[in-house]
């Protein structure tokens, strides 16, 4: 019986540590993954970003550029979120969500559509891949870390498997004597 729990617990040892550098390998792959993909797209911070002149190519920087792009958005809608804002100009050139009161498109015959309120859906789906760049990096990080909490866990499980499982030396293994 002895002998199944000794090579039960290498076993489980084993398969921690391998689970563990597998982790951190896929970890890394993946924060290099997302780095490359950023670097591919060629983003520069703008001047009055918290990266000015600097490529975006990790998440960090990419989560900081959509801060920039968010207060850029803001700027350009007059401090308006999407939701905020009409879905159609009148004859004024004025936000409004009445499709009656809407100027019309003299050639399609439709409701003209308030150019600034489409900005917010651009700068929505650009800042949410810049996002995602970020929050891919730090799960990377996170299988990082998960995998070397593995490691040392199967390292840890196979010192007192082999060490918990030797044998005893003779002396210990004797009656104490009695006198």
């Amino acid at each position: 019986m002895r002998n199944w729990f000794k090579y039960g617990g290498i076993a489980a040892s084993v398969i921690l540590i391998v689970f563990g550098v597998g982790a951190v390998a896929v970890g890394a792959w993946g924060i290099n993954t997302v780095r490359d993909n950023l670097a591919a797209e060629n983003i520069v911070g703008t001047p009055d970003s918290s990266i000015p002149g600097q490529k975006v190519d990790t998440g960090s920087e990419a989560r900081a550029f959509a801060a920039t792009m968010r207060k850029h958005t803001l700027e350009a809608t007059g401090g308006q979120t999407y939701a905020e804002m009409g879905r159609f100009l009148d004859e004024q050139g004025n936000p409004t969500s009445d499709e009656e009161q809407a100027a019309k498109d003299p050639k399609t015959g439709q409701p003209v559509e308030n150019g600034l309120r489409n900005l917010w859906v651009t700068e929505t789906a650009l800042t949410t891949a810049l996002n995602m760049a970020y929050l891919g990096e730090r799960i990377g990080v996170f299988g990082i870390v998960m995998g070397i909490a593995l490691v040392l866990t199967g390292i840890g499980f196979l010192v007192l498997t082999l060490g918990g499982l030797a044998p005893k030396p003779a002396e210990a293994r004797a009656a104490p004597a009695t006198t």
